[in-house]
């Protein structure tokens, strides 16, 4: 029988900051900061469990959630932290349990079930309170850009539809019907310009145009269904060229948007991956 303690802990997030410098993984009882190019380690922090940990940019300031295993760790507390001190800034407390946080460096967004709170990250005031349909997962997607600053959330639990609002001028910008299904994954490029969706049904993947809120491009991930874990554009500060999506299927799929502007169907990357790696 193992040994309980040579068990690896779990991982309860993983996140990487706006322009995919450093990324933050969290266990059980700490989280560590790494250098995306190095690998090396930046931060750590043996504090307890921590279910989100969001980062901005390169900066000592961080957005901590708990997991709620410790009474001090709540997560209904949203902890803005310095890891140059190790000492919190200001919290922010809530009714229900936080699902998502995002950042840049005029904004603050705070996604929970059926709220979506906008802060100015300076001052800490609330400027606007967004109603959103029952959202459990905390689905959301956010271009961190000051020019394209967008926040996409599903406008409804019975299609595709997303909603996408404009998080500087703090008003909706448009709602967009990408799916017969449910969403099940959203990302936006960091630049604002391209919207990415996936629905429960798991064979299609929409790239719609932000600003006309048109759709530009479509991909077939496969013929059966799959749960699809995440998507992701490329980085990029002017036009993404590749989209991947994870699914349940145990693959990764590459699309190449620069290739799909001259051929519409595009190029597609499969890449089988075990389902454990040793």
């Amino acid at each position: 029988m193992a040994n309980q303690s040579s068990l690896p802990s779990p991982i309860y997030c993983v996140s990487f900051n706006q322009d995919n410098s450093g990324f933050a993984i969290s266990w059980k009882d700490s989280f560590k900061i790494f250098d995306s190019t190095t690998g090396r380690l930046c931060y750590e922090r043996a504090a307890g469990a921590f279910v989100i940990v969001e980062m901005l940019y390169s900066s000592d300031l961080l957005a901590i959630v708990g997991a709620g295993e410790q009474a001090s760790l709540s997560p209904r507390r949203l902890c803005l932290f310095k890891t140059t001190t190790g000492l919190p800034l200001r919290e922010l407390n809530f009714l229900t349990s936080i699902l998502a946080v995002r950042m840049n460096k005029k904004r603050l967004v705070v996604v929970l079930l059926e709220k979506t709170f906008v802060y100015d990250l300076n001052t800490l005031v609330m400027l606007d309170t967004i109603d959103t349909v029952p959202n459990p997962k905390g689905l959301s997607a956010f271009s961190p850009s000051l020019e394209g600053c967008y926040l996409a959330v599903p406008a409804s639990t019975t299609k595709g539809s997303v909603l996408v609002y404009n998080v500087m001028d703090l008003q909706s910008h448009s709602e967009i019907d990408a799916h017969r299904s449910p969403l099940a994954a959203i990302a936006l490029s960091s630049n604002g310009m391209y919207i990415a969706t996936a629905s429960e049904q798991g064979t299609l993947i929409r790239v719609h145009l932000v600003s006309e809120a048109t759709k530009s491009y479509s991909f077939r991930r496969g013929t059966y269904p799959s749960t699809i874990y995440s998507l992701s554009f490329g980085p990029s500060t002017q036009l993404p060229d590749i989209l991947i999506a994870t699914s349940s299927s145990g693959s990764i799929h590459a699309f190449s948007l620069s290739l799909a502007i001259n051929q519409r169907l595009g190029l597609r990357i499969t890449l089988l991956l075990p389902l454990y790696i040793l």
